[in-house]
């Protein structure tokens, strides 16, 4: 149970209209989009159904949700879902995680070329890693990842940064023999740091020379060549944020791992305090003073302001695979490795699907969405649907 009810759909009905209002001019349409989409899960605006106990006949109403990629209450199946995909994909050992963080003056320029920018990140992060770890002096191998994009810090604010979730060794060159890193240590964080600046640097400026990338407000002299060059000077010589965690164990620990990251949105409701007289209070982990536990307070425009930020444009991936683990040729190349590393094939269940997104959920993650929350004995089904409101209402007269 949260130790608060609020949360982040109550801030958006109470302050949302008027942020609408004053920022119409600003607001993208993912922006409003999302928003909508967030205020409307599980109300009646989206249509449900009736419930009822086969034991002592408890009634609840269960309306439906938005899904959309940045609800705080909607990621939990879709999270399920991915990591049951995942279960295939792990390799019985080590896992390493190293985070790329962009610089804070770059990060601006990622504000507004967000889809540019972002792409470039995870180009030139999968290139650092695959570059340095196929390196004879390092690892000599070829190694495979998964790539998350987190655009937030604790406190909201714009920080653009890639968690990277790698196994601990790779393929030979000639793909004959699995090559293992050294345990405890899977690559030099400052030359991967180096790199790093070096790749994302090129590929900034190219995109600049082709024209992709746009300067408003505070950064319209960066549109000459003169100016970007200036505003770049400092990025090029100041060392770049690589952190490497420590490792940790075999597949269930990276199942769990990941699932802490990869569905993410930029704030979930059970870190809301309280939202009274126009402003917004949450806890939050003030990384910079050994994770400090604090309180934040913010007014309600710049709460949803900040919330905002974190809206990806349409379409963008913010979950990619690399090397081993690249789409094109996972199945191959898993297969490859477990050969290399005498482990068996994982057992696929040949049972189907449920079709029933409650059942679903109970399988994936053994808690169970029908339990009556009355008697505790028995179980909730539906015996009534609820159109949308602007349905059941009708066409206007």
């Amino acid at each position: 149970m949260r130790p608060s009810g609020l949360e982040v759909a109550d801030i958006f009905r109470q302050a949302g209209p008027d942020y609408r209002h004053d920022h119409a001019d600003s607001l993208s349409r993912g922006q409003r989009r999302a928003m909508s989409a967030i205020e409307r899960c599980r109300t009646a605006a989206l249509g449900g159904h009736v419930e009822q106990c086969d034991q002592c006949a408890h009634q609840r109403i269960a309306f439906n949700s938005c899904r959309n990629r940045h609800c705080p209450k909607c990621q939990s199946l879709v999270r399920a879902q991915w990591l049951e995909a995942r279960q295939a994909e792990v390799i019985p050992m080590q896992y390493f995680h190293v985070v790329f963080t962009l610089p804070e003056a770059i990060g601006a320029i990622a504000y507004q070329n967000k889809a540019t920018v972002y792409d470039l990140l995870f180009q030139a992060t999968a290139e650092t890693l695959q570059t340095i770890a196929r390196d004879p002096k390092h690892l000599g191998a070829e190694i495979g990842l998964i790539a998350i994009l987190h655009t937030w810090g604790q406190n909201l604010q714009h920080h653009p940064h890639l968690h990277c979730v790698v196994p601990g060794g790779g393929l030979s060159p000639q793909g004959d023999r699995w090559v293992a890193c050294r345990p405890g240590f899977f690559l030099p964080v400052r030359v991967l740091s180096r790199l790093f600046r070096r790749l994302f640097l090129m590929r900034l400026q190219a995109a600049f020379e082709r024209g992709e990338l746009h300067f408003y407000n505070g950064l319209e002299s960066l549109r000459s060549p003169e100016g970007f060059a200036r505003y770049l000077a400092s990025s090029r010589n100041m060392e770049w944020v690589v952190y490497a965690k420590p490792p940790f164990g075999g597949p269930s620990q990276v199942l769990e791992y990941l699932g802490r990251y990869t569905h993410r949105v930029a704030i979930s409701n059970n870190r809301l305090i309280d939202h009274q007289d126009g402003q917004v209070r949450f806890r939050w982990k003030d990384y910079r003073h050994q994770a400090r536990k604090k309180v934040m307070t913010l007014d309600e425009d710049e709460f949803i302001r900040r919330f905002l930020l974190h809206v990806l444009p349409d379409g963008f991936k913010r979950i990619r695979h690399y090397g081993l683990l690249a789409n094109r040729h996972r199945t191959e190349k898993l297969r490859q490795c477990r050969v290399l590393l005498e482990h068996p094939e994982p057992i696929v269940d040949p049972d189907p699907t449920p079709t029933d997104y409650r059942d679903r959920y109970e399988q994936l993650t053994g808690k169970s969405l029908r339990a009556c929350p009355k008697c505790q004995q028995g179980q909730m089904f539906g015996f009534l649907s609820l159109l949308p409101a602007s349905k059941a209402r009708g066409p206007p007269c």
